[in-house]
Parts: C-alpha cells; structure tokens; sequence
C-alpha cells in the first residue's frame, strides 16, 4: 500500500468528511502518497490544501454509479494517482467510487462505515459486500449490527472489523479560549452540538429544559450547529418561554473553545454511529449524559465518566443534570475519568495505527 485515496463527494462539513480529512493527515505523515477526492470548492476540499494534501475534484449524484462515463472518468482518476487503496465512508460514494476502483483493479476498496443505520439488502448492496469490498470497517458495534440487520446472509460477521474513531489527545494550546460567557456565576453550563435535524433530538432538551426549570435548577443550554429544524427549535424554545435558557448558537468554528466553555455535556442524539462529539467532550474533562442509544454505552462509562439515561426518560435526563449541578466534586471527578478513557481507548494514533494494520492484511 502506497499511494492511497480518501474518497468523499460530499459539498458539506461533517463527522465523515472531518474523519477523511484527520485520516489523510496522519497517512501522510506515515510517508503514504494521499490523495483526497472532494467535491469542487467543498470544505473538504479547501481544508486539504490547506494541509497540503493533494485534492481530486469529485461529483457525484445518487445515480451516477448507472453511468458508465461517470464510472470512466473515476477510473482515470485513479490511475492518474496510481492509486492502490481507496477508503470511503457514505453510500454515494461507494457505489460508483467501489464500481470504478473494482474496475481499476485497486488492491484494497476500503469500506468505513459509520452509520449506524440497517443497510437494504438490494442487488447493489450485496454486489458491494461480496464482489467489491475489501474490507469492511464499522466505528463501533453498534454500527456493525445495523450493517448485519438485513445482510446477515449475505455477510460473514467475521468479515466486519470494528475500529472506534480516534481524537487527537495533544496538549491543547487553546485550553482557557472560550466562547460562551456565564451572565450568572451560578448557572451550570450545559452544551450540545451537532446538526439541528431529527436524528440529532436537540427538541428533547426543550423538555428537559422544562423540567429543569420546575425544578428551579439554575441553569443555562447552549446549542452549536444548524440545520434544517432550525425554525422549529426556535419556535418550541419560544413556545415554552425559555428564550433566556436555551441558546441557539449557530454554527461554531471552534469547538475546543467551545467544549472549554461548558461544565457538562448532553447528547439527546437518537442514534450515532460513533458519537465523535461526545469524545471531543470527553478530551476536555467535561462529564456527558446521554440516552442508552446505539454507541453511546461503547464510549461513555456509565457511572464513573457520565450518565446513560433511558429514552425517552426526560425526568431521569433532568434528574442526572440536577445531581451533578450541585455536585462540583464529583463533576470534576468524572471529568478527569472521561480524560483518561479518551487517553486509553480512543487516541487518534492508536486508532490510526489499528486502522492501517487491519487495511494490510
């Protein structure tokens, strides 16, 4: 393995192109020839030459992998790179990229799964699985039994490899920045961030929000991210008149200055692949609680690095909340176990290193 190909077309900025973009960085400084196909003008994009990483302008539609001059154009693409080993990690991509680099005859097509979403069990699908892929990587278990959920007959379990997504545990040169202000020295300040969309469930934090207001626990939510329930939220958040307690941010470059800013961080999320967001919490000694979904039990350790609340357990959400508000101790005691679990099980080198010997087999 040489010369190897981070495939993503998406136009956005996300945990996947985020992913692609660290991945790319730490095989060329192993000494690999990268290359990063991204959509034209893309975050991807910009942030690769930025680092400078070689960028392949890449389009594609849910279809094109029905186009046989689409799937040329890939082909030429690769072997203008020559490359050997292409990594992708969504669905439009591996349809007509796979095709394209089965066609190419690259050694290793590299699927990295981090959807914790069922998989259909179509005629492309099981073409993929066991004509195509190479390898298969999930970023957690529960991202490998969804894949299993429609193709456990089509897929040998064994075949699945489960490699959790790392975070770079370097001293951070940014660690007193913060974002956020605290208007009362008495309110706990509580966090999320990711994309306003369903999947995300930031619309539980308004009721939780209001059982914590009930409660006359002090406190106030900040939300970094946009997204398409954007209006929605508003409205509920207006709605249930806690205008002055939940905090819609927008967008938020810096997340480290961010996370440094927070004293606890929420995760209403109904399913993760991998919840990246709360490792980045975790890495900044901030305590999460979380509903018992897909991969949240794989990162947070119940107890002793935050909560896994029941869902749709709202009261027991806002119950955890209230204990730790007035528990500075052991905040800060879960805290630096969250550090330390980050420092054992998901360092980015460690995963990088695991990651590059299983794709050499």
């Amino acid at each position: 393995m040489k010369n190897v190909c981070f495939f993503n077309s998406m136009d956005f900025w996300g945990g996947g192109e985020k992913l692609h973009l660290e991945y790319a960085i730490e095989f060329q400084k192993k000494g690999y020839n990268v290359v990063i196909f991204a959509y034209p003008n893309s975050p991807l994009e910009k942030k690769a030459k930025q680092n400078n990483i070689s960028v392949n302008p890449i389009s594609l539609r849910k279809l094109s992998f029905l186009n046989p001059l689409t799937i040329q154009k890939i082909i030429k693409s690769y072997k203008k790179h020559n490359i050997d080993t292409v990594i992708f990690s969504n669905s439009q991509d591996v349809k007509a990229g796979g095709i394209a680099a089965k066609k190419a005859d690259l050694k290793r097509i590299v699927y990295l799964r981090g959807l914790a979403v069922p998989i259909k069990n179509n005629a492309i699908n099981r073409r993929l699985f066991n004509q195509i892929f190479t390898h298969v990587v999930a970023n957690s278990q529960a991202t490998k039994k969804a894949i299993l959920t429609h193709l456990e007959k089509v897929i040998n379990p064994e075949l699945i490899s489960v490699i959790y997504h790392g975070i770079e545990v370097e001293p951070d040169t940014t660690k007193q920045n913060k974002v956020i202000s605290n208007s009362s020295n008495q309110d706990i300040i509580l966090g999320t961030a990711g994309r306003l969309t369903e999947q995300k469930g930031q619309l539980a934090l308004v009721k939780i929000a209001q059982i914590l207001r009930d409660k006359k626990v002090p406190f106030t939510i900040y939300i970094a991210g946009t997204g398409e329930l954007e209006s929605i939220m508003k409205t509920e958040i207006t709605k249930a008149g806690l205008e002055d307690k939940i905090i819609l941010l927008g967008f938020v470059e810096d997340m480290n200055s961010f996370m440094n800013s927070i004293d606890l961080f929420l995760l209403p999320s109904l399913w993760e692949g991998f919840g990246y967001v709360i490792v980045e919490a975790m890495i900044k000694s901030k305590p999460v609680i979380a509903f018992d979904l897909s991969s949240n039990p794989e990162i947070i350790d119940e107890g002793n690095t935050g909560y896994i609340v029941e869902y749709p357990n709202y009261s027991l959400f806002a119950e955890k909340i209230e204990a730790l508000s007035t528990n500075k101790p052991l905040r800060n005691e879960m805290g630096s176990a969250a550090y330390r679990r980050v420092i054992e099980r998901f360092n980015l080198v460690d995963r990088i290193d695991e990651f590059e010997k299983h794709i050499l087999q």
